[in-house]
């Protein structure tokens, strides 16, 4: 017999224990005398044994892993704030004797993908979840928290009825645009564009009811020719900038981007265009990704410390996983102006 095929009822065959003997000494049990226990130690030592992790599961243990489900249809690869998301959970989970089981959702309304994720959650396979870039009130995700799980959803809010067994967090934006409309009105701007997020997501409503918000504080006027479609990606900011153009208005002075990556995307557009950032349009971001400084030009923007916000989130999951606690845990990230090159006064 392998080495890797060997089961508990060998292991206690080559100690000359009982199975029984087995389990107990594996679970740490106190009634085991020292020296079978030692006799039954060596031998799980000498052929490397490891309990089935279905069994264990079945004997109530916990399988030490969580879920990271990232719902993205573009490349995850290339992007390095998700990349970074990614490593801030593993890194965390780690710390706290967890692994982490990732997976990329494309497309949430695919009933095989979901059902296959639904197993992973049943079949005891992860100790609970987190998610990433999840719409609003995702079905599937409603029906995982409705069954007990514990899950932890990143850009959402709680409900009106919370349940103790969701964890989510929620990104200032409203500040975060406030500071960015602020920034641009001071410099001199009062023509102020803005492209869109995902608008099914938290952060896509609630970063455009800021702007609008904001700019009525400063007595600004929202033109809906500048107020544009997007998505939290790096084509959508380009592709943002191809409608402005085709539509043949007046520009804007400046544009507020859904996120670093849209922005990137945008100065991009408008340098195939001839226009020059900040010389002609002055461009915000939100986020502060990685690459925001080193652009060029480095780009202003909004930082948001998703490295403290996952570190909670991944903290708080483990601590409802192992202690089954009946608070209700909702994260808010604050925000704040970084200010670099891509915005000129006027």
């Amino acid at each position: 017999m392998k080495k890797s095929e060997i089961n508990s009822t060998e292991i206690a065959r080559l100690a000359g224990v009982s199975r029984s003997t087995v389990s107990r000494v594996i679970n740490n049990y106190s009634n085991v005398p020292a020296e079978t226990r030692d006799k039954v130690l060596k031998v799980i030592q000498q052929y490397n044994y490891f309990p089935n992790v279905s069994a264990q599961v079945l004997a109530g243990k916990r399988a030490r892993t969580i879920g990271l489900f990232l719902i993205n249809q573009g490349s995850v690869s290339g992007d390095i704030l998700t990349n970074m998301l990614i490593v801030s959970v593993i890194e965390h989970a780690s710390a706290h004797g967890y692994y982490v089981l990732t997976h990329i959702i494309r497309n949430a309304k695919d009933t095989e993908v979901i059902q296959n994720v639904r197993e992973i959650f049943f079949q005891r396979r992860i100790d609970g979840g987190i998610f990433i870039g999840a719409s609003n009130r995702e079905p599937f995700i409603e029906e995982l928290v409705e069954e007990g799980f514990v899950i932890g959803i990143v850009d959402q809010e709680l409900s009106d009825h919370p349940e103790p067994n969701r964890i989510v967090s929620k990104f200032n934006n409203d500040s975060g645009m406030k500071q960015a409309v602020a920034y641009l009105a001071g410099l001199g701007h009062s023509q102020i564009g803005v492209i869109n997020g995902d608008m099914n997501r938290l952060s896509g409503m609630t970063k455009y009811e800021g702007f609008t918000t904001a700019m009525g504080m400063c007595g600004l006027q929202v033109n809906p020719d500048w107020v544009l479609d997007g998505d939290f990606n790096e084509t959508s900011g380009y592709q943002a900038i191809q409608t402005l153009m085709q539509k043949g208005v007046a520009l804007p002075s400046a544009i507020i981007a859904a996120n670093d990556s849209v922005a990137f995307g945008a100065i991009r557009g408008l340098k195939e265009h001839g226009l020059r950032v900040p010389d002609d349009i002055s461009v915000i971001g939100f986020d502060d990704h990685a690459m925001s400084a080193k652009h060029h030009p480095a780009l202003t923007t909004i930082r948001v410390d998703f490295g403290d916000m996952l570190k909670r989130m991944t903290s708080y999951l483990i601590t409802k996983i192992e202690q089954n606690t009946p608070d209700i845990k909702e994260i808010t990230i604050d925000c704040s102006l970084v200010v670099r090159d891509s915005c000129r006064r006027i």
